[in-house]
């Protein structure tokens, strides 16, 4: 009979990832946070991409890619290195590796997600390496991700990142937002046609093996900012205080908004140079041509201001580590929880924009005193203090609880 504990630590993480750097940063967040970074191996659910398939992403990955393959017969191009197997893809920059970043160690190439492989391997490597964690998030992961569960339920633990919408019990653990759950208050449910509110996700409150977090998990904990500080000191320390971070996402279905933003953003900032030493001006691959080009024509030959233009390094960790203030477009709840974990002061512009759960997130980070709309009559080397948001570290608080119930122990 086995001692018993020889196979009960739990070691090692897989991730599963849909190519989305916000999906994969809070996965590769929870793994850094529970200590397993040097023993993690990322697997990616990829759909097809080019031509027609930007239409198709709404079915489940399995039918997109059968579609794909037929049409590709239909249309004699099939390629054969693309239907089947099991391919490497070479890292080329995965969420989080920024100059000051601590990396992922071990981790050199992504592969494409099998869920029966993983299970296999879990199966096959359990007396030797124990336990496998499985940490997923996004809508494309959780078919594999639960099929993994379901393959070597003995063998894995798996953690879904972001609401799966239904059948919760296929995970052991649910980290979600709570403003997934807003369809269920009284607000949410005055803004659903009757005739709809059966097909509204979730249906039911969260229980017991649901963590709710404020915002998204990232890996921009303590350890990963003191690297970044030291790495962007020669570049950032001497700038003149305070310096005003601004990081301009892109519209979104529930956040939408256009020039007329960047005309505001434009207006605002141009009202609080007075009171800024310095400002740096970063994008992101959602922000659109127009919006950008107009604060650029704006503000690119300023002496206070520089723009990052996608050369050299992202600046991004360095930015949240010497920033004294942000300024901060409503539409990414990623770079609003990452800034809000600092504790320093994240103005919001554009949040009347947003609709449904996320006029509840933004409401809720006004609520903790973490955010203020951006008019544009601020003084920027204004303080206030605020309980940073620290979800990442309590959800691998409540993954290490999990475990333990389960009967496993957590061994970084």
């Amino acid at each position: 009979m086995r001692p018993i504990g020889l196979c009960t630590a739990v070691r090692r993480a897989v991730v599963i990832g849909n190519g989305v750097a916000g999906a994969e940063n809070q996965c590769i967040g929870l793994v850094r946070a529970l200590g397993l970074s040097h023993r993690l191996t990322i697997y990616r659910v990829t759909r097809p991409r080019e031509g027609i398939n930007k239409w198709l992403h709404w079915f489940p990955v399995s039918v997109h890619k059968k579609l794909d393959y037929v049409l590709k017969v239909i249309c004699g191009i099939l390629r054969f290195s693309s239907i089947k197997g099991f391919k490497a893809t070479r890292v080329v920059a995965l969420p989080g590796e920024e100059k000051g970043s601590p990396g992922n160690d071990g981790v050199s190439n992504i592969l494409e997600a099998d869920a029966k492989q993983i299970a296999t391997m879990a199966h096959e490597t359990f007396d030797k390496d124990g336990p496998l964690l499985v940490v997923a998030s996004g809508w494309d992961t959780i078919s594999t991700a639960s099929s993994i569960k379901r393959l070597a339920p003995e063998k894995v633990f798996a953690v879904q990142i972001q609401h799966p919408r239904s059948q919760l019990n296929r995970f052991n653990l649910v980290i979600t937002p709570s403003h997934d759950y807003y369809p269920l208050t009284p607000q949410g449910q005055a803004q659903i046609p009757w005739f709809l509110r059966r097909w509204i996700t979730p249906r039911e409150p969260p229980d017991r093996h649901v963590v709710l977090t404020l915002g998204a998990l990232h890996q921009a904990d303590s350890t990963a900012l003191q690297l970044a500080s030291c790495a962007w000191r020669d570049e950032l320390a001497h700038l003149i205080k305070p310096l005003l971070v601004v990081n301009i996402g892109g519209p979104t279905s529930h956040c939408q908004y256009n020039v007329d933003l960047a005309k505001q953003l434009t207006t605002s900032l141009q009202k609080v140079l007075w009171s800024c030493g310095s400002i740096r001006i970063s994008f992101s691959r959602r922000t659109p041509e127009k919006v950008s080009s107009i604060i650029v024509k704006e503000f690119s030959n300023h002496h206070k201001v520089h723009i990052w233009d996608w050369k050299g390094p992202n600046p991004h960790l360095g930015h949240l580590a010497w920033a004294d203030a942000f300024v901060i477009t409503a539409d990414s709840v990623s770079m609003l929880s990452e800034s809000c974990s600092t504790g320093k002061p994240v103005y919001v512009i554009g949040a009347e924009r947003c609709t449904w759960k996320f006029a509840d997130f933004h409401k809720s980070l006004q609520e903790r005193g973490a955010t203020r709309p951006f008019t544009g009559k601020e003084d920027i080397s204004e303080r206030w203090s605020y309980p940073s948001l620290n979800d990442t570290a309590d959800a691998a608080r409540r993954v290490v609880e999990a475990l333990a119930e389960h009967g496993w122990t957590l061994q970084p």
